[in-house]
């Protein structure tokens, strides 16, 4: 399937689009100096390169509006499973899309050939396609030049990262699971360095690059009852602990074998941060106010939203900052709005909410963007120090296969899996079967006892969540999945 094509369904509600497709521009490797700044790798754009490519396609236009944008990455990539590297590679891709306007016609295309007749024949089916689409009542027009907050978000190290190096990184888990009969570890490892620029007929451009590191590694015990997981991400490589996360998920899986079945209730429930991103982020996309404003999510309430009540814990606060440490996502939005720093809930209240150009314009409001990366304020607990005040509780690792139950009160069902344990009198006691649970992260961060650090979780999108603890959460059923 064309790149893009999938997001570019989702996205465009009010008009029509197309893909144009030829293979991927590959920039040939250029010889190293040993004193020279490091140079992007092959396959992401610098600024210059990624501006000439909007300028030559918006002098292609002859629609009242148009918008490119363009994404270049070059992702490195190694894979293992049944204790054996499967596959190493490196790709590079750039997509362009183009959006023409007529009046409050659009449409878009994407395309990944730079040609000159790429870039035209892109135009050329995006304009006939907007005289084709019906209006779209929302449609502002476009940005002019905006001001950006400066994000740095970009490792060489990760950009350029060996399949040696790889390799090494895989062999940490590898190693210690090959040495017995007793364990099989599978694992992804992916570095991106990426850059996205967007530019208009009237005057806007905007850039932007960043690297990412993400390692998630998955340990099971041969007899098939125990399982382990461990995640981390960083725009750096060189600040993932490449070894405690083999040695953590080996010894969680260890830990976890012959699990048994407990009765499901409401317990208290320590989270690592991982299970707290699977649940909090799910808020991110509650916090739009036109959502709340139309009475159709968690956050509204008759005759109005709950902006300035309480909604959860006072020890709750929960923000956006595309130049937080921990998040550093693009300091701007897919039609160019400048993003800032965002403060949704502040010490347990509704703080703000996300406007859209369209809907700031009809509230009479400062156009906000979405929320971009998300973060828990730090607390001072630890994860330990929560353990050992649980008379009787469970230890999550993480949550998967989440799905809405209702959108007025954010609850999901879902499973936890890849270490589920007991704690009694302060210690983790042994393992349990997993369970299913019914629940809303509102409920949850309202029945908070502690929380503590946040780290940067793997899941991506530049979320960064503390290992919290919680009273009655409800777990519903048991599950026998490891």
């Amino acid at each position: 399937m064309p790149a893009g094509s999938i997001q570019e369904r989702q996205h465009h509600q009010h008009g029509a689009h197309a893909v144009s497709n030829s293979n991927s521009h590959r920039i040939p490797d250029a010889p190293r100096s040993l004193f020279a700044v490091p140079r992007l790798p092959a396959g992401v754009l610098t600024r210059d390169e990624a501006q000439a490519l909007v300028e030559r396609a918006v002098k292609l236009s002859t629609a009242d509006a148009v918008r490119v944008t363009v994404q270049s990455s070059r992702e490195t990539n190694l894979r293992f499973a049944d204790n054996q590297m499967s596959t190493s590679g490196a790709t590079t891709n750039t997509t362009i899309r183009v959006q023409s306007v007529f009046g409050k016609r659009k449409a878009s295309v994407v395309t990944n050939d730079r040609s000159d007749e790429g870039l035209r024949r892109a135009v050329q089916q995006s304009e006939a396609l907007a005289k084709l689409a019906p209006e779209d009542p929302e449609y502002l027009g476009e940005l002019g030049p905006q001001q950006y907050r400066t994000v740095e978000a970009w490792s060489d190290r990760t950009a350029n990262l060996s399949a040696e190096d790889r390799a090494r990184a895989a062999l940490s888990a590898l190693a210690p699971a090959r040495a017995g009969n007793e364990l099989t570890v599978a694992g992804y490892l992916v570095c991106t360095a990426a850059a996205s620029a967007i530019g208009t007929n009237a005057g806007l451009f905007a850039y932007q690059r960043s690297t990412n590191a993400n390692y998630t590694l998955t340990a099971r015990t041969n007899d098939g009852t125990g399982s382990g997981w461990v995640g981390a991400e960083d725009t750096d490589w060189d600040k993932l602990d490449i070894k405690s996360i083999a040695d953590r998920a080996i010894d969680k899986a260890r830990r976890s074998r012959n699990p048994v079945g407990i009765e499901p209730g409401r317990y208290t429930v320590i989270f690592e941060p991982e299970a707290t991103a699977n649940l909090v982020s799910l808020m991110g996309g509650a916090f739009q106010a036109r959502a709340a404003d139309e009475g159709r999510s968690a956050f509204a309430k008759p005759g109005g939203t709950k902006l300035g009540e309480r909604i959860v814990d006072p020890r709750v606060t929960l923000y956006s900052d595309p130049s937080d440490p921990l998040i550093l996502t693009s300091p701007f939005d897919g039609e160019g709005l400048p993003l800032s720093r965002q403060t949704w809930v502040k010490d347990g209240v509704l703080n703000q909410l996300a406007y859209n150009r369209f809907w700031a314009s009809k509230q009479g409001k400062t156009p906000t963007g979405g929320t971009s990366g998300l973060r828990m304020a730090d607390g001072p607990d630890t994860l330990e120090s929560m353990i050992a005040s649980t008379t009787r509780g469970v230890l999550v690792t993480r949550l998967w296969y989440l799905r809405a139950l209702d959108a007025r009160t954010l609850m999901y069902t879902g499973l936890t899996r890849d270490g589920t344990f007991l704690i009694e009198n302060g210690k983790i006691l042994r393992s349990i079967k997993n369970f299913r649970f019914n629940d809303s992260p509102l409920f949850m961060l309202n029945n908070l006892e502690g929380i503590g650090k946040s780290v940067r979780t793997a899941g991506g999108d530049g979320v960064a969540m503390p290992p919290i603890k919680v009273r009655d959460f409800n777990f519903s059923s048991l599950s026998d999945a490891v």
